[in-house]
């Protein structure tokens, strides 16, 4: 394989540090509250306040890094993510959570849609000589999958030996990572403008019927992660686990996203998209359906890993099959799209499942999501079969 791009790891672990920040201060909030009391329906509505910036800043984020390239949005994101970690740190409560949701959402926003652009220019400059899109794509994706396996165990170790407030202050210190390290991109010149007058509304994207699927299929393979990421605390506390053992569950998810976005580095072109979405779908609903029976940490771990592997191919495959089906003029907005509408539903749902867990049990939210993956199935018909093959 060719080498990766200069700059390429450092650029990906700017992202990772920003991704752990979120990530560490998110399941520290979810495990306070539950500590304290608070109700799974709160849980919910905080975890949802983590994609409702993404979802409102997904284009005005796009367009910011166009105007601006990497530098400006990276810190900017950074300043907001410390904020809203250390306004927690300083007085852990629900107003404050609220702030570090909000902040830490609104810098991975920022962040992700500048380093996917840079990544586009990164892979332009080099060639064809070099890194294939899709492998840049596969590799920048590990990035947060390592973030998701460390952050959750990090996490619960803090929690269970020092409390929450060390907890926040490890996820201060990860803030402004990504901005010591790319520090010399501070000298880059802004890029040029894109003119207005040649951008069409996104929104007629989704008159093409295969977009207009592969969008939905997107959702909600997206939503069936946040109801494994909200359940298993959740479950886990009505269990008796331990915050350590509760981050060795999502750990072991995130070990699965991890070890499949590796095998689609490797072999990403063995199969068509159209039937690795179709596998995923199959996967998620079925674990799903069986999780919440699955016996004691050692079966909810093999359960969490084999869905974070399902889960975790998605989204190299579907940033792949919409770059394949949209115009090259126009993937920055059906990127963009699809930002919007995964976050848009990410943040109605928590709120959903903790309506869920509070009529029907802990496991409900799982059993839901099984049943609409396996619904969803005649969605992937209008998916070509050879998209995959023709585009490499």
């Amino acid at each position: 394989m060719s080498a990766l791009p200069p700059g390429f790891v450092r650029l990906i672990a700017a992202l990772m540090g920003l991704h752990a920040t979120m990530a560490v201060a998110r399941v520290t909030s979810t495990l306070w509250l539950l500590q304290n009391g608070h109700s799974a329906f709160l849980v919910g509505v905080m975890l949802a306040l983590v994609s409702l910036t993404p979802a409102l800043l997904g284009a005005p984020a796009g367009a910011w890094a166009d105007r601006f390239g990497l530098w400006r949005p990276l810190w900017t994101g950074s300043l907001l993510a410390g904020l809203g970690v250390l306004a927690a740190l300083v007085w852990p409560s629900v107003p404050t959570l609220v702030l570090a949701a909000l902040g830490t959402g609104a810098a991975l926003a920022l962040a992700a849609v500048a380093v996917q652009r840079d990544i586009a220019l990164l892979a332009q400059a080099q060639g064809d000589g070099g890194v294939a899109p899709q492998a840049l794509y596969s590799w920048a994706a590990m990035g947060p999958a390592l973030s998701n396996t460390l952050s959750p165990v990090v996490a619960g170790l803090v929690i269970d030996h020092l409390g929450f407030r060390p907890a926040f202050a490890v996820a201060l210190l990860l803030a402004p990572m990504g901005v010591w390290l790319l520090r010399a991109h501070r000298q880059r010149p802004w890029p040029q403008a894109t003119h207005p007058a040649g951008l069409m509304p996104a929104w007629d994207l989704l008159r093409q019927r295969p977009v207009r699927a592969l969008l939905v299929l997107n959702m909600v393979l997206a939503v069936a992660w946040d109801a494994h990421t909200f359940v298993v605390p959740v479950l886990g506390h009505e269990r008796g686990f331990s915050a350590s053992t509760i981050g060795l569950l999502l750990g072991a998810f995130a070990v699965g996203v991890a070890a499949v976005r590796l095998a689609i580095v490797r072999w990403g072109g063995a199969w068509s998209d159209k039937r690795g979405i179709r596998v995923a779908l199959g996967v998620t609903a079925a674990t799903l359906a069986v999780y919440p029976w699955l016996p004691g940490v050692l079966g909810m771990s093999a359960g969490s890993f084999v869905l974070g592997m399902a889960l975790g191919s998605v989204q190299p495959t579907m940033l792949a099959a919409l770059t394949h089906l949209t115009p090259p003029a126009r993937h920055g907005q059906a990127l963009g799209l699809r930002m919007l509408m995964t976050n848009g539903a990410a943040i109605g749902m928590p709120v959903v499942f903790g309506a869920v867990v509070g009529l029907a049990g802990a496991a409900a939210p799982m059993g839901l999501m099984a049943l609409v993956a396996a619904l969803c199935w005649p969605a992937t018909a209008p998916l070509d079969d050879g998209q995959a093959h023709e585009r490499r």
